[in-house]
């Protein structure tokens, strides 16, 4: 982050790059800020009003003391720097965001520090630091113009407004949305009362001295924010001393430019201000890089527990806005929490303080960390932001966030939030826990801010008090706890009489000793400034190091998952979007299960990916300062901690570096390994270098453009210098050419990196629209990467045989694409909104379309949807038609009361349109009401632009062929509507029964219950909780009346709300005396498609569900007629070994997505079927003039031959372990033949050999089959069954699944008592 620009050859080590002064032009005199007109412009834009005679007309109705005017920067020196060119408008819009600020003599004029970051395109950073004062007004033009000014303000009020009424709440009243966005253009940072106080007199130039804002800068580098911050007082001081300082002015400004060199890595460097000495350090080639933010601030302002969640945000690339009144809170913060990133980096645009002018970048639909300043006494409820369904909302005035709803946690949060409190504690600062996050809810204002402007000055800090978000844990460190006790008579007198009571004051003590050890501690000779400098540098490592030791303990192993595919640099680059660079399946399948929600989010994102690039990256050029410090991490504690796997346990590893991090600041701190070279006297001309008390002079350009040309240290530069050309000429013969590479590594990393960064200087409507389009551009290309990802994971080995890279998708992975789905159909939804309302974008725009389709079916009295209906299919013969209609979706949406916000509807709307296969066409008749998008959207929203919308909606189409569950397995809980239809064989059987028949339908999240049918009716529907994906349905009839007998075909039972249709085909009788004899079926379902997916989807869908025995083999292996041709021996081998291995696959997946495992036990082509075909081979089953012979014929004569034997005392002879195997074959066949369902005797057999896998009990039950006398009548010589070496080999086979635990679903062994 901090070496970008300082680390390479060219840029030279020099502390400072510019010296900076902005403040008012007298020669142009008093200008209207042009950014104020541009952002009225912009907003009368938005409000479609016209935009050029906003533009045109004054702000009159506001104080003049309280408008924004131009800022301009005075001087700079030197004039440029040719490695960091310098920008003039970005540096005067960031040292004065609110442009100059005016004074009387009666306001409070304190000055102010605050710090900014320019992050150029291409993603190097140059920081400033900035210190405002104000300064007397001498040129009598401004003083008769303000004077003016007021002359005209007053009369404007006098005509427009009685007197009652004041100027503000007109303003104010003003129903723009971003009125509240504005703040930095409509007030300074005056209280209100004070200018209310005012405003009878005014400004009058003969009574009233005017002031206005100067600011002085210093652009560096580098983050040197104390070094600086120190140097700049010490020179505002030197002009408003009543003494002049030591030298001249220039001298100390031409040190600090030219003389102060960049503290080496791993030293520190004291310099001179022009008071005192400064000392800065730097941190070692090993260490977490610079960073002087003090953290410590960042802590007590957020509390630790908001700035975890804060953190775990910015991980995941959602939209962080910070909000606060104080320019440098905003930079703290952001550069606080950007720090703690190490390894990774933000990746995204990075704006800390956001002009006023660049207020449409809220409008980004790109991840954003953006600081807005907030205007004294706005209430949070009154602002409204662009989208706020993926928004982190951070209110640092007033300690409390407002998250984005469900979003993962961090691994082990609250053993991190213990661990970072002890650290803070140890520095005696109190480990606030901060307002309990807020996550949106609707029917509240969003987290109304405690601030109100009526309420007195005086009450601000009760008012803190009593509406602190941190739950009254005072932020306050504990030194002023104790100078309160220690101050307070009563409060002393109280604990001495405790003390003689004998109860001790723990705390109290513990405090007085610590501050007592810190107070002899700080008397090294170093002054209270330095200690504190010094307090802070420890707290801010110690506090990075726990964190950067979270993600040593998360990726220690990550190398082993990098894919180095390329052969060379060129190739890669060439490839990179094609390319796979992680294999994130096996590392995720490698995680400890609480890891995995935050895990499988952050690995999907663009700064891991950056991350894992610059790995890659690493085989062929120097690695990346940030990835060199963590692999050593990793090594490290690797060599430490030999018991590898004890790295990816979940249980909590705490940091244990914190001593030597502390002491290695500490080292450099006190023993200083270089100082600059003093201040000293410059060739002047006599009487330049004047000084006039409490006014910056003018400086001499002539001395301070150039730098000295014979110090020792501009010499080290050169030479440097000349070494690295030398090196860079040699690389370039080896690599390709550098400008190539560079256009190739631009193109990589703007994967999915749509616009890096706000260009702050040029803010033409035309950029304006350019940047638009950018965005417009960036999502088009987000969608295809997301979809592609989305299609190549869920295809499996397909994919994988086409070359697309890895192949298994995990529920996890699969819920965190699709809910990047959902956020990026949010972005898109958000980008051009011309009013928001709701939360929702996308929720919004459904509900403008509901009504307006639904006052058009009320005028017209027609169904709801003119979307054609689906055919009907052939295998859905029976069913009734289910209508698609979009707004049939968004009621059944609208009717679970378990989703509470518009955000949660829109990410349930779109998942159930996704599963339904409905998505692009859902989205596609939602945008052909023009009319609409054209009142809700602006014109350059993307949703406007035809050609790209169209791509967009054909990209989704393509999720189309695959199958997604992502409604039904994520709302479990919601009671869903089904329809059953039972379709009997007409020409074979009576269409109606004269019995009772019952249905019961199981999924894998339960089961509906048994449900009586009613009496000649072959369709019902049910309301149930939801059954997930349907397995089994149960259907039987208690023979009642003469029509008993029933052939039933199949039964379809249909999700009425997700539409998906299963098929449970049955083919068989129910009915005594007939087929099995059986009364009740146990039937598998299979998932139907409907026709248009099966036009659309052949040859590229995932693989059918496996489904009951089809009617065709049921039959043929009951009769074995000869109509259908009997399997070989070698077939059904073939099969058993098939069944079995499909069950172990089963078992061998991530236990989430198994699905069902009654299916490879019960369903076509799974081990019952195929035990079935190896029991029918060589059967003598069909007998003439008498009966079918079924197996469990030969199951049950084989039992009862044992029986009778073991009552005869033949197998007394036989080893112990053979009778109880013989005990327990007779005791299960009888349980299955006492229960009191009527399963038939094809479901007897069934239920033998599921009961048998489960206890592990089939392959002892086969030999004594084999070996029963029975055998030699049932079975021919030929087989299966009577050739041993067969046997055994089947034995064996089946021993494989001893393995695994099988456990059965409740619908297959009701009522079984063993």
């Amino acid at each position: 982050m901090s070496g970008s620009s300082a680390g390479s050859g060219a840029a030279p080590c020099r502390l400072v790059h510019y010296f900076v002064i902005c403040g008012i032009d007298t020669e142009t005199g008093l200008e209207p800020d042009e950014l104020a007109a541009l952002y009225q412009w912009l907003e009368a834009d938005r409000q479609g009003t016209d935009p050029d005679a906003a533009a045109t007309g004054e702000n009159l109705e506001q104080s003049p003391l309280r408008r924004t005017f131009k800022s301009k920067v005075l001087a700079r020196y030197p004039e440029n720097v040719e490695w960091n060119p310098f920008d003039q408008d970005a540096v005067n819009m960031l040292c004065m965001p609110k442009g100059l600020s005016f004074r009387t003599q009666a306001e409070p004029r304190e000055t102010q520090f605050h710090s900014f970051i320019i992050t150029k395109e291409d993603g190097s950073r140059t920081y400033g630091f900035v210190h405002t004062f104000y300064e007397e007004v001498t040129s009598p033009q401004i003083c008769s113009a303000m004077q003016t000014l007021y002359q005209m303000h007053n009369a404007e009020n006098t005509s427009s407004n009685p007197p009652s009424s004041s100027s503000s709440s007109s303003s104010s009243s003003s129903s723009s949305s971003m009125d509240s966005l504005a703040s930095s253009l409509d007030e300074a940072d005056s209280p209100a009362s004070s200018s209310s106080s005012r405003r009878p007199g005014g400004y009058d130039s003969s009574r009233d001295t005017l002031y206005v804002s100067k600011a002085l800068c210093l652009i560096t580098p580098m983050p040197f924010m104390h070094a600086s911050r120190r140097f700049l007082s010490q020179m505002h001081r030197a002009v408003t001393d009543s003494s002049a300082p030591p030298l001249p002015l220039e001298s100390y400004v031409h040190n600090i430019l030219y003389e102060v060199p960049l503290p080496a890595p791993g030293r520190s460097l004291k310099f001179h201000g022009v008071y005192e000495p400064i000392v800065c350090q730097r941190p070692g080639p090993g260490e977490l890089p610079l960073a002087d933010f003090p953290l410590a601030e960042t802590f007590s302002l957020l509390g630790v527990e908001n700035l975890v969640q804060v953190f775990t945000c910015t991980l995941l690339e959602m939209q962080i806005l910070l909000y606060s009144q104080d320019y440098q809170r905003l930079m703290t913060v952001a550069e606080g929490i950007t720090t703690l990133l190490f390894p990774f980096q933000w990746q995204h645009v990075y704006v800390p303080i956001l002009p006023a002018s660049l207020l449409h970048f809220l409008d980004a639909p790109v991840p954003y960390l953006m600081g807005l300043q907030s205007k004294e006494g706005t209430d949070r409820s009154k602002l409204e932001l662009p989208q706020e369904a993926n928004l982190c909302f951070v209110d640092i005035d007033n300690h409390y966030i407002e998250l984005p709803e469900d979003f993962p946690h961090f691994p082990n949060e609250s053993e991190f939030v213990q661990e970072l409190s002890e650290v803070l504690l140890s520095f005696g600062i109190s480990a606030i826990s901060g307002a309990p996050p807020r996550t949106r809810t609707p029917g509240s204002a969003p987290g109304s801010a405690p601030s109100t402007p009526g309420r007195e000055r005086r009450t601000a800090v009760l008012r803190q008090l009593e509406d602190d978000g941190r739950n009254g844990n005072l932020a306050g460190e504990e030194l002023a706890v104790l100078e309160l006790l220690q101050g307070n008579a009563t409060l002393e007198r109280l604990q001495a009489l405790t003390k003689r009571t004998g109860v001790t004051v723990a705390r109290v003590d513990a405090l007085r000793a610590r501050i007592k050890s810190q107070s002899i501690e700080g008397q090294g000779g170093r002054t209270a400034a330095e200690e504190e400098e010094l307090r802070n540098a420890k707290l801010n490592v110690q506090l990075r190091e726990v964190f950067a030791s979270r993600f040593i303990t998360m990726f220690a192993d990550y190398e082993a998952f990098v894919i180095q595919s390329a052969p060379d640099l060129e190739s890669w680059l060439t490839n990179r979007e094609q390319m796979h660079n992680f294999d994130k399946a096996s590392f995720l399948s490698d995680q400890p299960e609480p890891y995995l929600p935050f895990l499988s989010h952050f690995i999907e994102t663009q700064m891991f990916a950056t991350f894992i690039d610059n790995k890659i990256m690493s085989q062929w050029e120097e690695k990346e300062p940030l990835l060199r410090v963590f692999d050593t991490r990793i090594d490290k504690a690797r060599l430490y901690n030999v018991r590898a796997p004890s790295l990816r346990s979940s249980s909590y590893q705490r940091c244990s570096v914190l001593k030597e991090a502390a002491q290695a600041i500490e080292q450099r701190l006190m023993k200083i390994d270089h100082t600059a070279i003093h201040p000293h006297l410059l060739d002047m001309k006599i009487g330049q270098g004047k000084y006039e008390q409490g006014f910056f002079p003018k400086l001499q350009a002539d001395v301070l453009n150039t730098g000295p040309s014979n110090n020792k240290w501009s010499h080290r530069t050169a030479t440097t210098q000349r070494r690295n050309d030398r090196h860079r000429q040699q690389s370039e013969h080896l690599t390709l050419d550098n400008d190539l590479k560079e256009k190739y590594m631009q193109e990589a990393r703007s994967l999915q990196k749509n616009l890096r960064q706000p260009k702050l200087s040029d803010l033409s409507p035309a950029v304006i629209a350019q940047t638009n389009w950018k965005f417009v551009e960036g999502l088009l290309k987000e969608c295809r990467v997301k979809t592609k990802r989305m299609l190549v994971a869920k295809m499996g080995r397909e994919a994988v045989e086409l070359g697309h890279g890895e192949a298994n998708i995990t529920g996890l992975e699969e819920n965190t694409l699709i809910a990047s789905l959902c956020d990026l159909l949010e972005r898109i939804w958000s980008h051009g909104l011309q009013v928001k309302q709701g939360k929702s974008a996308l929720w919004s725009h459904l509900l403008h379309y509901q009504a307006r389709e639904e006052k058009l079916e009320q005028q017209a009295e027609s169904p709801v949807s003119n979307v054609p209906e689906r055919r009907k299919s052939e295998s859905s013969i029976g069913m009734p038609y289910l209508r698609v209609s979009l707004i049939q979706d968004m009621r059944h949406i609208q009717s679970m009361s378990e989703i509470k916000t518009d955000v949660g509807r829109a990410r349930a709307w779109i998942r159930l349109s996704l599963e339904k296969k409905l998505l692009s066409q859902h989205l596609k008749q939602l945008l052909c009401r023009q009319a609409l998008t054209k009142k809700l959207y602006k014109r350059y929203a993307f949703l406007r632009c035809e050609e790209e919308k169209e791509q967009f909606l054909f990209h989704l189409l393509s999720l189309n062929a695959v199958d997604y569950f992502c409604f039904t397995s994520v709302f479990t809980t919601i009671m869903i509507p089904y329809r059953v239809v039972i379709i009997p064989i007409k020409k074979l059987s009576n269409t109606m029964t004269t019995s009772n028949p019952w249905v019961c339908v199981s999924g894998e999240l339960g089961d509906s219950g048994i449900m009586q049918i009613p009496k000649n009716v072959l369709e019902m529907t049910f309301d149930c909780q939801n059954l997930g994906k349907l397995t089994t349905v149960q259907l039987g009839h208690d023979n009642a009346g003469l029509l008993a007998k029933w052939l039933v075909d199949c039964v379809m039972v249909r999700n009425e709300i997700t539409g998906h249709t299963y098929r449970f085909p049955c083919g068989r009788w129910l009915g005594k005396g007939v087929d099995d004899g059986s009364l009740e079926r146990v039937l598998i379902g299979e998932l139907v498609l409907s026709t248009a997916e099966e036009d659309s989807g052949r040859g590229c869908r995932t693989p059918p569900l496996q489904r009951s025995p089809s009617q065709i083999r049921r039959i043929s292996i009951t009769s074995m007629s000869a109509r259908g041709s009997k399997p070989t021996s070698a077939q059904i081998q073939e099969g058993i070994g098939e069944a079995v291995n499909n069950i172990i696959k089963h078992f061998h997946k991530p236990e989430k997505e198994r699905g069902s495992l009654t299916v490879l036990l019960c369903g076509e082509n799974s081990l019952v079927a195929a035990l079935e075909q190896f029991f029918h081979h060589g059967f003598k089953s069909a007998r003439l003039f008498q009966k079918t012979v079924f197996v469990w014929d030969f199951v049950e004569k084989a039992v009862a031959y044992m029986e009778s034997a073991d009552q005869m005392g033949d197998l007394q002879e036989t080893a112990e372990p053979r009778g109880m195997t013989c005990q327990s074959l007779c005791h299960y066949v009888n349980a299955i033949n006492s229960t009191r369902r009527n399963i038939g005797k094809d479901g007897k057999f069934q239920l033998l050999v599921c009961l048998g896998a489960r206890d592990r009990l089939l392959p002892q039950w086969l030999p004594l089959l084999v070996e029963c006398p029975v055998i030699l009548r049932m079975y021919e010589d030929t087989a299966l069954l009577r050739d041993r070496t067969t046997v055994n080999a089947l034995i064996g086979v089946v021993e494989t699944l001893h393995d695994f635990p099988i456990t059965l679903e409740a619908s297959l062994v009701k009522g079984i008592d063993l």
